[in-house]
């Protein structure tokens, strides 16, 4: 069994122990050691780290296994050990964010199933590698969700649309109103910290700058420590003033706003004017548009001052998309807008026809020849799928085929220019008309059906 040491900066951290491949050995070994630093490898005497998961300036975080469980249970490892040249007081507050997020968790998760679950919060002092010197960690085991966070989603599959929006809105929010009524704010809601698991259900992570308050007079809560992710979080957040629940809805709406546009944060606000600008960048319908934007508000006070609210907003849409409390997978696809799709069959068809009388003079057989046409056609289709090719490349690539095909006389047999342009402006009206009228007949048959 491969286990993996937990001391950061430990040169050959997989260690491989044949014995513990026994299952009796397994669960009556005391402990095991790194054969390269000399860690204590089995942590609490129960957790086996299997797999770094990733790394920072804080600690890391790992994959392990439970040993005291039937089925091992896969678990996550949180460890604290802050790297560089903290001062007392900086070392202070990465702390106590730290134990913030297993108090959290512990108040949370074990009432909420879209919450991962705290299971151990303990502390191990070892000796460092300095003669004379004791290391101390902090550790953190919470549930580990198998699946992929919306900011892998994004990256790997693409724009989300209206629809998986509108899920996204109807899983997190009743989330944030439960954290809510816990008198707590997330203060750190973003993509990376949503996660979808491989049942389609929405989890919300990583509770380290949790922060409990308590209602003052007026209304008034207690004050950020400063403590956000740049692009998500309101000025009251990055000014470090007072946070509200509303704060958490605003970071969700960006949220929302990053997996619509694919965009950075950063790229749609005017910080100057503290204006968003992101309609310009996706077609989303009005009703939508309109409660995202009172979300992103800048005055706390103009925004929807409870999930509860947003739900009830979300609830009077002409569609609601109704949403089951655990959704099931979804296979996503970059979005795209009408005027994308057409403009894509234009191109596509307009490239088929000049492929079609290139490749039909060159072959002896015109069989052949269309025959590979519709191989390279098919390549481009697929590259306009994923966004390779789009906008001003479409018309850099169809003038330049269409200068190649006129100027090399083997590639349009006896073809004149004005044929060869009939032809090709043609099959692009054909691709645009075949795909509108695939496209209202499937809009007839969704509303049928």
């Amino acid at each position: 069994m491969e286990v993996f040491c937990t001391r950061l900066g430990c040169p050959r951290p997989l260690n491989h122990f044949t014995d513990l491949d026994n299952s009796a050995i397994l669960k009556t070994t005391e402990q095991k050691y790194c054969t390269c630093c000399g860690m204590p490898l089995i942590l609490q005497g129960r957790y086996l780290p299997v797999k770094l998961l990733g790394q920072g300036g804080f600690g890391a975080a790992f994959l392990a296994r439970d040993r005291y469980t039937p089925g091992m249970r896969q678990c996550v490892v949180k460890q604290f050990k802050p790297s560089g040249d903290l001062s007392a007081t900086q070392l202070m507050t990465a702390q106590t964010l730290f134990e913030r997020e297993a108090v959290a968790l512990e108040q949370l998760g074990d009432r909420h199933d879209q919450i991962p679950d705290l299971l151990a919060f303990f502390e191990l002092s070892v000796p460092s590698w300095q003669p004379n010197k004791q290391e101390r960690f902090f550790y953190l085991v919470q549930e580990f969700i198998d699946g992929e966070t919306l900011e892998a989603e994004l990256e790997s599959q693409g724009r989300f649309s209206e629809s998986q929006v509108l899920q996204l809105l109807y899983a997190i929010l009743p989330v944030l109103q439960f954290v809510h009524e816990q008198k707590a704010i997330h203060r750190d809601i973003k993509p990376s910290n949503i996660i979808r698991d491989r049942h389609g259900k929405l989890y919300l992570l990583d509770f380290g700058a949790v922060k409990q308050v308590t209602s003052q007079a007026g209304g008034a809560q207690s004050a950020s420590t400063g403590i956000y992710s740049m692009g998500f979080a309101p000025p009251e957040q990055v000014s470090g003033g007072e946070v509200y629940p509303s704060t958490d809805l605003y970071a969700l709406a960006v949220t929302a706003v990053n997996l619509l546009t694919g965009k950075k944060p950063t790229d749609l606000y005017d910080a100057g004017r503290n204006q968003w600008h992101w309609r310009m960048h996706v077609e989303v319908s009005s009703e939508l548009a309109s409660i995202l934007t009172k979300m992103l508000s800048a005055q706390p006070q103009q925004r929807y001052q409870s999930a509860a609210e947003v739900l009830t907003a979300l609830h009077q849409l002409d569609r609601p998309t109704p949403i089951p409390s655990t959704p099931p997978p979804i296979t996503r696809r970059p979005s795209f807008a009408l005027w994308e799709v057409l403009t894509g069959a234009a191109f596509s068809g307009f490239e088929g026809a000049l492929l079609a009388i290139a490749l039909s003079s060159l072959f002896p057989t015109p069989a052949l020849g269309w025959a590979i046409a519709a191989v390279i056609l098919s390549g481009l289709v697929f590259a306009l799928s994923r966004r390779w090719i789009e906008k001003v490349d479409l018309l850099i690539i169809s003038v330049i085929s269409l200068v190649v095909v006129v100027f090399i006389p083997a590639l349009h047999a006896n073809l004149s220019v004005s044929s060869i342009l009939v032809l090709a402006i043609g099959g692009g009206l054909i691709a645009v008309a075949l795909t509108a009228l695939f496209k209202i007949i499937y809009q007839l048959l969704d509303r049928i059906l």
